[in-house]
């Protein structure tokens, strides 16, 4: 048997779907969407997709006859925002995988964040007193 050489990279296809999704201005069918995408797409493969979508909340969906239409929840930065949560929920260490990402973050993106974080400070009012003293040692600003 010969290798694929027109593989796909991880989420290159979900981001095709979503894609699709962005540009149209109602909700689409799977079918839909794969008339979109081309005939290189078998209808289960966009099907796939698109319930994976659904699972991770980048899309909704709602009943169109036997189909369900699908809508996007998300544009690309909140798509990307939420893959980001999702692996920062996969580490067993919180505080240390934010750390790393911190100490991965340079010029620019670091200062970006840096503001962010300042805002979203200013903007916080100050947790009650249990929430404080809750806190792991080492993370108390």
């Amino acid at each position: 048997m010969g290798t694929r050489t027109d593989r796909r990279q991880s989420g290159e296809l979900e981001s095709e779907v979503l894609a699709v999704l962005w540009a149209a201005d109602e909700p689409l069918v799977a079918a839909q969407v794969q008339q979109a995408l081309g005939p290189r797409l078998a209808y289960n493969t966009v099907q796939t997709i698109l319930t994976r979508l659904h699972a991770k909340g980048a899309v909704s969906r709602e009943a169109a006859g036997r189909a369900h239409a699908y809508r996007p929840v998300l544009d690309d930065n909140g798509l990307t925002a939420r893959q980001m949560r999702a692996l920062l929920d996969r580490g067993t260490d919180r505080a240390a995988v934010l750390r790393r990402f911190v100490d991965e973050l340079a010029g620019p993106d670091g200062d970006v964040l840096a503001e962010l974080l300042a805002q979203a400070h200013r903007s916080t009012p100050n947790p009650p007193p249990a929430a404080v003293s809750s806190a792991p040692s080492g993370l108390e600003s």
